[in-house]
Order: C-alpha cells, then structure tokens, then sequence
C-alpha cells in the first residue's frame, strides 16, 4: 500500500515548515497555512493537527517562538472543525462520537457547577471535546482504505521524525539543548521526544505481535527506539512502552473477546520466540546502565521510590485536595494551586487561551477534578476506548494501552496543547480504523 504524501500535503507541509524557522513573523503564520490546508477536507483537518502539534513543539534551537502560538493553535482547531462538519453532512454520528459528547455534556455541566475557575474549566472542557469528536469524524468518515494510507503515513512522519534526530547524538547544544542530559532531538524536550518514541515503540511491538511472521527490521526499529527512550532520560515513556507491549499480549483476548491464538498469533511463532530471547538477554546485558535510566537524578533505591522523588509532592497535594472535595472535585483543567495557575488570556475577550498547571498520574487528577463520579464518567469512557481497539486487533490496542500508560507520569490526555494533541490524534484512530485493512498495513510498514 503506497503512502507517500500528496503533492499538496507535501508542499504545505514542506512551506510549513520553512515559515516556522525562518523569522518570528513567518512562525506565525506557518499556521495560519496549515488552518487554510485543514479546510481542504478529512484528510488535510487530521494532517494539519498533526503538523501544528510538531510545530508546536519543535526544538526552539531550529525555530523562534512563534509569539502567537496559543491562540493560533485554536485557529487551526477551529478549520479542521468547520472542515470536518462542512464534509461530514449527511453521516450519522457513530457510538465512540455519541460517548465523547456525552462524556462533554456531563464535564460541561459538573464545569458550571463546581469549577474554582469557571470560564477556564469552560473552554478547556469545550476544546476538548471539539477536537476529540472532530478526530473521530473525520476518520470516520474516510474511506477504509484511504484511512488506512493516512494511518501508515502518520507511523512514518514519527519513524522519519526519530530516525532524523538521530545526527543530534553527535551534536550536543541541539540534540541535548533543554538540560544537557536528556535526548531531545528534533522537538523541544527529552520528555515529549521520549513519549513520542513511546508511540512508535508502540506502533512496532504492536506489529510485531499482530502479524504470524514476525520481521526482523521491526524488531530492529523497536530496539533503536529502546536506544532512544534511554537516552532520553523519560522514564514514564520507557514503562509506558514496555507495559503496553506486555499488557497488550495479556489483555487484547480479554477485552476483544476473541482466541489468544487468533489475536497474539506471533507468540506462537519461534521467530517471535526468538526475538523475544534476544531482546530479554540484551535487557540483562544492559543492566547496569538501566538501573540509571529508572534511577536518574536521584538516591532512590527502588522504583517506587524514584517515583515519589519524581512526582510525589504532586501527588500529595492532588490528595489532598481529593480529601477536601471528593464528590465535586476543583474543576476540570484546574490547577490544583489554583492561584498560581498562570492564565493567559486574548487581548480582545479575555477568554482564556492558555492555562497551565502540572500534574503527574492522571487518573488521580482526574479525581481530584471532576470527582467521584465524573472519574467513574471517564474511566467508563476509556473502558469504551479500550474495547473498540482490542477488536481492531494488537496494533491499535497497544498504542492505547500505551497512551494511556503515558498518563502514568504526567496528564496529558484531556489537554490539546503539547502531546495530548498526539495521543488524541492517535486514540481516535485507533478506535475508528477497519481490521479488514489491518493484516496488509501492519505488513507494509
């Protein structure tokens, strides 16, 4: 299956990226290209999401800030919105849409009810829910076949995004410029590159185990993926990729429902068997040097404790505010310092464009947030999540599992700034893709 970019895409995506790095001005309006390219069709509203998330966290060494980014994010969500509705007259909404608004009307009310900061749970709860039913419909709403070709064509923008990073290795003030540690390569920090290999580690395991015959260049890419998570220095990315892998071969025959051997049937090959010996004595022989990469920056002694070094003052304040509201929460997108929450806001409304606040382990957040019961609201509709790509088979349900894990360590799943536009753009097509196309494009990447 041939997935080469259109002429258009390619030269939007090439003119693109020119404006990006060439002056602050021009940074600017590599966006407003890439918001007039989404209202071209479903295809174009996914591409330009996609490339307005690279754009957005391209390393600042190649790039200037681009000064109106945050406000010019929305105006790229906004045309592939207006795109996907304008060519989706006429199709019905599908099951995983009606959730997702379903999901939004409740966050929308529990916003107006309970939320510290209205306006701000508001709009985050409505951007949210605008780019998650948009992903769908618009890959819903493509041919099977050609959903498939854009599917490939994502897999190999982040394969080609890694492989070209990796002269970076030998160019420190670039490749390691945030904090001279950590692999960064072509995007703005060791943890984002890290949970972007996470996504292609991922996309590969999950071929791996998808396919009867197992190939040796996707155990290849998989280990130069590993190589590049390490040196990373993430380590929610490095779990969150090998648990999804494991937790892949035990859950997919749970959650779909159909034999292990018809689902896994690479664990009954001995070429798989092989490559999983391999790869287990190369994780003996390198040790010592991942006993470091879990252990970073710290005196930890075990897992746990690197973890409550890492995240634990996080944790305990979100407790804390579990312990004072535990059935309405803080609202959702709130802070849980809501006074040093840093709120940018437009010029001309005063709407709150930018809100940012940290915060590690996401299912705690989301019930310090939305409470009890909107916690058991989203869980629900990650269940849903996880049941639709089980049945599109191991690909589709490892990349889940993944993302999701990749919320382990930080929140970043109900937000569209950052990697929750990539892990949103790839939940979606996880759970609208086809099996019918699965077996020939798991063996054409």
């Amino acid at each position: 299956m041939k997935t080469y970019l259109s002429n258009w895409a390619s030269i939007v995506l090439i003119s693109a990226l020119i404006l990006r790095i060439a002056t602050l001005p021009t940074a600017n309006f590599s966006y407003v290209l890439i918001a007039t390219y989404a209202l071209l069709g479903r295809t174009q509203a996914i591409q330009a999401l996609t490339l307005s998330w690279f754009l957005t966290m391209i390393n600042p060494v190649f790039a200037p800030e681009a000064s109106a980014s945050s406000i010019l994010r929305y105006v790229v969500i906004f045309a592939a919105a207006i795109s996907v509705a304008w060519h989706s007259r006429g199709v019905t909404i599908k099951k995983m849409s009606f959730y997702t608004l379903l999901l939004g009307a409740f966050m929308l009310i529990h916003s107006l009810l309970f939320s510290s900061v209205v306006d701000v749970s508001v709009l985050k709860v409505l951007a949210w829910v605008v780019v998650v039913v948009t992903l769908l419909s618009a890959w819903q709403g493509l041919p099977n076949k050609q959903r498939m070709v854009l599917f490939e064509q994502l897999q190999w923008v982040l394969i080609g995004l890694l492989l070209l990073s990796l002269p970076l290795l030998a160019i420190p003030d670039i490749g390691f410029a945030r904090n001279g540690s950590g692999f960064q390569g072509l995007l703005n920090h060791p943890q984002v590159f890290g949970s972007t290999v996470a996504l292609v580690g991922a996309m590969v395991g999950g071929k791996l185990l998808g396919v009867s015959r197992p190939r040796w260049r996707d155990l290849a890419l998989l280990a130069i993926c590993v190589v590049l998570i390490v040196l990373s220095e993430a380590r929610t990315g490095g779990l969150a990729m090998v648990l999804g892998l494991f937790g892949s071969a035990i859950l997919l025959p749970v959650f779909s429902g159909m034999p292990r051997k018809k689902m896994l049937p690479s664990l009954y090959s001995r070429r798989f068997q092989a490559m999983a010996l391999i790869s287990l004595a190369g994780a003996i022989a390198a040790g010592p040097i991942l006993s470091d990469y879990l252990y970073k920056n710290s005196n930890a002694t075990s897992f746990i404790n690197a973890a409550d070094a890492s995240r634990g003052n996080l944790v305990i304040r979100m407790i804390e505010n579990i312990s004072e509201s535990p059935w309405t929460g803080i609202g959702f997108g709130i802070a849980s310092n809501p006074e040093y929450m840093a709120v940018v806001r437009d010029p001309l409304f005063g709407l709150p464009i930018s809100a940012t606040g940290e915060k590690g382990v996401m299912p705690i957040a989301i019930v310090e947030e939305l409470g009890v019961f909107g916690a058991l609201a989203v869980f629900g509709w990650l269940l849903v999540v996880l049941r639709h790509g089980a049945r599109e088979g191991a690909t589709y349900f490892t990349i889940l599992l993944t993302l999701l894990l990749l919320n382990l360590g930080e929140s970043m799943l109900f937000s569209i700034g950052g990697m929750g536009m990539l892990l949103l753009i790839f939940l979606t097509s996880s759970v609208t893709s086809t099996k019918k196309y699965e077996k020939k494009a798991v063996n054409s990447v």
